[in-house]
């Protein structure tokens, strides 16, 4: 097998188990057919590991090995080590739905995999993961054993690696639904007609701190989606909900699910209507306020209109909301930092005219770990504010 070279110095990312190999970082590249999996040496021949690579992208190559392990190898064993990892963490008993691989975070880039019950569904971030899929299906199939394989990969990053988005049955049962179990409460996730892989589950932590402060609270859910914090906040006493999310299917699903865990739903409010109009119309007279919108800047360039949205809806919450009242408000865009987060909720409470504090922060769920070598996985961010 030929090497990558890399230009001196350019390997101490490398030695210190970072996944990326950058265009730039190159010194000298064989010939090559894209997603191909080389050997990485550095500028004086010494073995780095294995990658993968693309001649599309600016991240040329991402590590599968940062040792002679082949990656073919490499890979099944991390996919070993992440079962081991989960059935370490989760619960079964109590929860049936977790990530089981966090792409750099279980050291395997472009790989998500989620746990639905028994249905694995998986996310093909990259070109190379896309020609390994074949042996991921097969060893999640030896392993992990489950009902059915669904692949979801939707995303931008996929027109970069030169990769056409896809969707469809990989292996086994053909469904549309699951039913799950999160904290003992129960789910339908919508397999293929969900967000994402059907269900989000790196809230699973906020969800439960949510339960946890909602007694007796009237609590407002936006952008809620199937309902999982409007569930949480019933499941700990809380005397009314409502959830506010402008796709009618969610809002039918969400009560579905409070149908499922035998809540009277007409006691709560489920109401399939646009958040930002919602936000500015009602007098939000509620004692929590639940803020957890979809990713507002999916690329770069989009930052800057994600910061306006972040800042407009926690304006209009926080000039809203009543004294004593709690805020929690989340974001899961990338490219909005928790510094830049942070300083948009300021601005808000600025413009809104009231006292705020900050009385927690995000509650990281350990199925969606963070390769401390990689903090570029870090992506959610949450604060629990409490307005004067």
């Amino acid at each position: 097998m030929q090497s990558v070279i890399l230009k001196p110095g350019k390997e101490r990312p490398i030695l210190n188990k970072h996944h990326w190999i950058f265009s730039g970082a190159i010194k000298h590249i064989p010939k090559f057919t894209d997603g191909d999996i080389m050997a990485v040496e550095d500028s004086k021949g010494g073995f780095l590991g294995y990658a993968y690579f693309n001649s599309r992208t600016s991240i040329s190559g991402r590590m599968l090995s940062f040792n002679k392990t082949p990656a073919e190898e490499a890979l099944k064993q991390k996919i070993d080590k992440a079962i081991a990892f989960r059935k370490q963490i989760i619960d079964r008993k109590t929860t049936n739905a977790y990530r089981l691989i966090n792409s750099e975070g279980d050291f395997i880039p472009g790989l998500i995999v989620d746990v639905y019950n028994d249905v694995a569904v998986i996310q093909v971030a990259t070109l190379g993961i896309e020609k390994l899929k074949p042996l991921i299906v097969e060893h999640l199939k030896t392993v992990l054993k489950p009902k059915t394989i669904y692949e979801k990969s939707n995303l931008p990053s996929r027109g970069e690696e030169g990769l056409k988005n896809q969707e469809g049955l990989l292996w086994g049962e053909d469904i549309d639904e699951v039913e799950i179990l999160e904290n003992d409460i129960k789910f339908i996730v919508s397999i293929k007609g969900g967000q994402k892989t059907g269900f989000f589950l790196d809230q699973r932590e906020m969800r439960k701190w949510v339960q946890e402060i909602s007694k007796d609270k009237k609590v407002l859910n936006c952008f809620g989606y199937t309902g999982g914090f409007s569930l949480y906040a019933i499941a700990g006493g809380a005397e009314q909900t409502d959830t506010v999310d402008i796709s009618e299917d969610a809002i039918n699903l969400a009560r579905k699910n409070a149908e499922l865990n035998k809540i009277k739903i007409n006691k709560h409010g489920w109401l399939a209507e646009d958040v930002f109009e919602f936000l500015r119309e009602k007098p939000l007279n509620y004692d929590l306020i639940i803020l957890d919108p979809p990713a507002f800047a999916k690329k770069k360039s989009d930052i800057v209109q994600a910061c306006r949205g972040y800042k407009d809806i926690n304006r209009l919450a926080i000039k809203k909301i009543p004294a004593g009242g709690l805020l929690l408000t989340s974001s899961c865009s990338y490219h909005v930092d928790e510094k830049l987060f942070q300083t948009v909720v300021f601005q808000a409470a600025q413009e809104a005219g009231r006292n705020v504090r900050i009385i927690g922060r995000h509650h990281l769920a350990p199925d969606h770990p963070i390769n401390i070598f990689h903090p570029e996985g870090e992506y959610l961010k949450s604060l629990l504010l409490y307005v004067e």
